[in-house]
């Protein structure tokens, strides 16, 4: 198991500071696929499925984790893939709770 899934999100405040280029990329090895955009400002993966049925299941077994988590990505859903980013508004940038929820999504679906 690792570190992250162990973990629950917090809330942030306002204007606190994002998590550190080194240490995003460090958590990030914990959500295998992954990938930092260029401006360090998000995290985000691409899920392929056979059909819109499964894109669709994936979808709200993700809505439960954000739900449960308090902390939603961004999606884009079409038929047979759904691309999820991940970003911190409160502190413009990346937060642990978005490595966070990448890892718990990664540990059900890292297959998609």
């Amino acid at each position: 198991m690792t570190e992250l899934l162990q973990r629950h999100c917090k809330p942030l405040a306002e204007g606190s500071p994002p998590l550190a280029r080194a240490d995003a990329l460090r958590l990030l090895e914990q959500a295998p696929g992954y990938e930092l955009s260029s401006d360090g400002k998000s995290i985000g993966k691409r899920y392929s499925f056979k059909n819109f049925y499964e894109t669709m299941a994936f979808v709200n077994a993700l809505a439960w984790i954000a739900h449960r988590e308090d902390h939603h990505p961004d999606l884009e859903v079409g038929y047979n893939a759904c691309r999820v980013t991940y970003s911190t508004h409160s502190v413009g940038g990346l937060s642990e709770n978005d490595l966070i929820c990448a890892a718990k999504i990664e540990a059900l679906f890292g297959s998609g």
